[in-house]
């Protein structure tokens, strides 16, 4: 098949990249630009290890054509630091054990990102709606609540904090 050319922008970052009309995002994440963070589970949308920003909204990338991403901000989990230091999420998983394999992890981070962009005070019951698209097998998920409590915990004293 012949390669087009095309241009992502990643983690804040511009690349130009000849793939395959019909390369999914993940693989070209993961081969092309080896940002290897994002997980190839079930190749269907079904486990939420693939889980990316696009455009701040948690998108599956493992079904997602790379082509049709151009003009868009791709955000992996590379990319979620700020300023070099881990987000309050990747700080609040470490703190509480969120991560048995850490398979999983990057997705359900990706969802919470999404998630508290949108809503950065979310009840249980939308934390749970919102991670209802990722899968964990090592886990009872009871850690990765408590960290993502207190990733918003910590995200509401910095807000507070900047006002």
């Amino acid at each position: 098949m012949k390669k087009e050319l095309i241009e992502l922008r990643v983690n804040g970052r511009p690349y130009e990249l000849a793939i395959e009309p019909n390369a999914l995002l993940l693989d070209t994440l993961r081969q092309d630009l080896e940002l290897t963070g994002s997980k190839r589970g079930c190749d269907d949308s079904s486990c939420g290890a693939c889980t990316v920003l696009i455009d701040g909204v948690a998108m599956m990338s493992c079904t997602l054509l790379a082509a049709s991403c151009e003009g868009q901000e791709i955000t992996t989990v590379e990319g979620v630091s700020e300023h070099g230091a881990l987000a309050a999420i990747q700080k609040a998983y470490g703190d509480w054990g969120g991560a048995q394999c850490g398979f999983c992890t990057p997705g359900f981070m990706m969802t919470v990102k999404s998630l508290l962009a949108e809503n950065p005070a979310p009840t249980e019951a939308e934390v749970r709606a919102a991670l209802s698209s990722n899968l964990c097998r090592c886990t009872g998920y009871s850690q990765m609540y408590e960290a993502i409590r207190s990733a918003i915990a910590a995200e509401r004293q910095v807000s507070a904090v900047a006002k």
